[in-house]
């Protein structure tokens, strides 16, 4: 019997009617974390170098810069920076710019952007997590899917207001993806695949693992099925033909260069051969396995032996930066470092929610009732006991292996939970069922977190953070605003888009590796003697020396070079031919004028 609340069908509603309650539940959601976030919205909190470097990007393109020239010439100058992405996530948040402007005016549409924009792709997320749980689970368990991916804490945190930079809609294409793999329908499932695959690579290679085992998924499946041929086909042509189009619309100017970090040449060239090579295979389609495996190594070894022959410069890390760099200043970014070189607080988490996920998977695989269910479910298990084993490289992969952990997570709970709930005596069905529930889910890592105080912060960290937070904070920005006409600040490098966002004044560095000569300038200046640096700030046309103390940056600075020339600013030896400059009480900042006739 069919259950009624208030005349609705509840059994019909939650069943033929998801789609429409998933976006209500999403815009309920929306709606909670604007208004509990309308603070940092009105003080324009980007808290990231990439979401304020993407609203530059933004800025750009509305006042007329190239839609192929992603350089920032407020960086660097005169020459600029060049930033790898693609306009692609740009379109959202310009768009909202320019709905809200007649409104509100340039600044709070800007704003409402930031806050509004982050939240859209979690809509896409929240879709295809439902879809993928309808399909494998029940009908009726994507709000469990839903409930579970609100404890996702390293995802959701992408897709707060404010967090306007690309990986959010990376995490989006990626549920896409899962959403493919478990599509029964063979065409469409290869070709969501292949679309989500495309859009997130347009838009950046952080998710190319992911991209690449859903490939080989793809194949595997055809391999061991030649009715899956169709799954292929779609997949095949949707990933070529959608990575030539992103490619054409989105490629930047500096990103026709055969480069490793981005949908350049490069990687278009091996997503259309590797489209066309199965596709070819596709249309051999022999009855036998052991014949179908051996097309797709034969395929595969083209790809790989092809890419090693024609782009040994790619073989290495991406980004291809100088070891010089990678030791000033790539392998310092916390977020590029192994879960293990973290904190208790912020790892355990993290951590939790994968190892559950890949426990779910294979329980559900186990009792699959069909064949197109285990493969889905193995798939599943599979990218997420990767997304965890890429957490032991870099904690960065935390939100997708949450992500990729709700669909076992839910299936785990949609079969323990009622277990409890249909138990006998109450106290076993109260407290066993939301026991089981914050267990299996991830939840109770928060709990243990919180209450269990491992390794509370160091009173040098304490310091690092409040120092980081108000030299980065609104009313701090504003006050260098109005100290000085339009300058070009020296200052370090994380303080970079910050400064350029919330003020008139240019400034040097970013932290964007494809401009490693002025990330190691700024590096350099700072660490080096005293007399070096003049040289240095007038290449770029500084006239003023902004520094944060105890900023995270500046304890790199004096752990390198404990006489170098920002520990003997940090002493107060300040040289002669730095004339200070009086900021009100209470000022994060310490400023100079340079003076280069001295």
């Amino acid at each position: 019997m069919s259950k009624r609340f208030g005349g609705l069908n509840l059994d019909h509603e939650l069943t033929e009617r998801w789609l429409r309650w998933t976006l209500l539940a999403w815009a309920v959601i929306a709606g909670w974390y604007l208004w509990s976030r309308w603070g940092y919205i009105q003080a324009l909190a980007l808290g990231d170098t990439d979401d304020n470097m993407r609203l530059m990007q933004v800025r750009g393109l509305l006042a007329g810069q190239g839609w192929y020239d992603l350089r920032q010439y407020r960086l660097a100058p005169p020459a600029g920076l060049d930033i790898h992405w693609s306009r692609l996530v740009d379109l959202p948040i310009a768009a909202l710019i320019l709905l809200f402007k007649p409104f509100v005016g340039t600044a709070m549409a800007e704003r409402l952007a930031c806050g509004i924009a982050p939240l859209l792709p979690l809509a896409v997320t929240m879709a295809a997590l439902g879809a993928t749980a309808r399909r494998l689970i029940a009908p009726m368990a994507w709000p469990l899917a839903i409930v579970i991916l609100m404890g996702c804490t390293a995802t959701m945190l992408m897709f707060m207001p404010m967090r306007i930079d690309h990986h959010g809609w990376q995490l989006a294409f990626l549920s896409l993806t899962v959403m493919g793999l478990a599509d029964p329908r063979r065409a469409r499932g290869g070709l969501t695949v292949g679309l989500s695959s495309a859009a997130s690579l347009t838009i950046g290679l952080e998710m190319l693992p992911y991209c690449a085992m859903a490939g080989a998924i793809v194949a595997l499946r055809w391999v061991w099925d030649g009715a899956e041929v169709r799954r292929m086909q779609a997949y095949a042509l949707s990933l070529a033909g959608g990575s030539s189009l992103g490619f054409v619309i989105f490629a930047s100017n500096a990103n026709y260069a055969l480069r490793c970090d981005a949908l350049t040449p490069v990687w278009l060239s091996v997503m259309v051969v590797a489209g066309a090579l199965l596709f070819g295979i596709s249309l051999l389609n022999p009855d036998g396995r052991i014949a179908r495996l051996g097309l797709a190594v034969v395929a595969g070894g083209i790809v790989a032996g092809g890419f090693a022959a024609v782009f040994p410069q790619c073989l290495g890390r991406p980004e291809g930066v100088s070891p010089e760099l990678a030791e000033v200043w790539l392998n310092n970014v916390r977020e590029a470092r192994p879960i293990y070189k973290h904190s208790f607080a912020m790892g355990f988490p993290i951590a939790v929610l994968p190892i559950i996920g890949v426990i779910g998977a294979g329980v559900a695989a186990w009792r699959a009732r069909s064949a197109d269910q285990l493969v889905a479910w193995v798939a599943i298990g599979l990218f997420t006991a990767f997304a965890a084993a890429m957490l032991l490289w870099q904690i960065r992969a935390g939100p997708a292996a949450q992500l990729l952990a709700a669909p076992g997570a839910t299936a785990l709970a949609w079969i323990v939970v009622p277990w409890f709930l249909n138990h006998k005596w109450m106290p076993v069905r109260i407290l066993g069922s939301v026991a089981a529930f914050l267990l299996v889910s991830g939840l109770f890592a928060g709990f243990v977190v919180k209450y269990v105080k491992v390794d509370p912060p160091s009173k040098t960290r304490s310091a690092v953070n409040r120092a980081n937070a108000r030299c980065a904070g609104a009313a701090g920005m504003a006050m260098l605003d109005r100290a000085l006409p339009p300058s070009t600040l020296f200052t370090h490098v994380d303080l970079g888009p910050r400064l350029i966002v919330m003020t008139h004044h240019k400034g040097i560095a970013g932290p964007y590796h494809r401009n490693g000569q002025a990330i190691l300038d700024v590096h350099h200046a700072f660490t080096g003697p005293t007399d070096a640096f003049r040289g240095i700030a007038k290449r770029y046309g500084a006239q003023y020396l902004l520094v944060c103390p105890n900023m995270a940056e500046t304890t790199i600075y004096r752990s390198r070079s404990p006489k170098g020339f920002y520990a003997q600013l940090a002493a107060g030896g300040a040289p002669s031919w730095l004339e200070p400059i009086a900021l009100p009480k209470g000022a994060p900042y310490r400023l100079w004028r340079i003076r280069y006739d001295r």
